[in-house]
């Protein structure tokens, strides 16, 4: 990809540079758009129909000041302590702000992957127990579909224990 073809690029819409992002990835995601909303993982599951452990929580954090993210499922929390040892840092949240200039998205519409640079992510194991999961396609009232072994490879994700039920 080049120019405004890229998925940070600013002349594409979110969903077009996620979509942009996707295929970067070799994926062909199927969005669905819910005008309710799904900013939320509660909102999301329902939407949806699947369960809340499903969906994928794309959160970003500040480790030691750099932006990681941490794809958790949405029946669990960030233990910011574990995640600390795990990225040999202090972790603080990132504000809104944050999220839209490390990863191009809005809090609520952050997508797992297809971010303006390449960020450390890890994902919670609880999302591999599940044949697909739900993740936002970067707008707060859009996801898509994809399984857990797509999840971690299209983000570069390590998996990792830093999240509690």
């Amino acid at each position: 990809m080049t120019g405004s073809d890229q998925p940070g690029s600013a002349r594409l819409s979110a969903r077009e540079r996620f979509l942009a992002g996707a295929r970067a990835q070799g994926l062909a995601p199927e969005i669905s758009r819910f005008p309710e909303g799904t900013r939320t993982a509660e909102q999301a599951a329902a939407a949806v129909g699947c369960a809340l452990g499903q969906i994928v929580k794309s959160l970003v954090f500040l480790c030691d000041g750099e932006a990681v993210l941490a794809l958790t499922s949405g029946a669990n929390r960030v233990d910011t302590k574990r995640l600390g040892e795990l990225l040999g840092g202090t972790i603080t949240r990132a504000d809104a702000d944050g999220v839209r200039e490390a990863t191009g998205y809005a809090i609520g519409g952050t997508p797992p992957f297809g971010h303006v640079r390449p960020l450390r992510a890890v994902v919670d194991g609880a999302l591999l127990g599940y044949d697909t999961v739900w993740a936002a396609a970067g707008t707060p009232d859009t996801v898509f579909e994809l399984r857990p072994d797509e999840l971690v490879r299209a983000s570069g994700a390590e998996v990792a224990d830093f999240a509690t039920g």
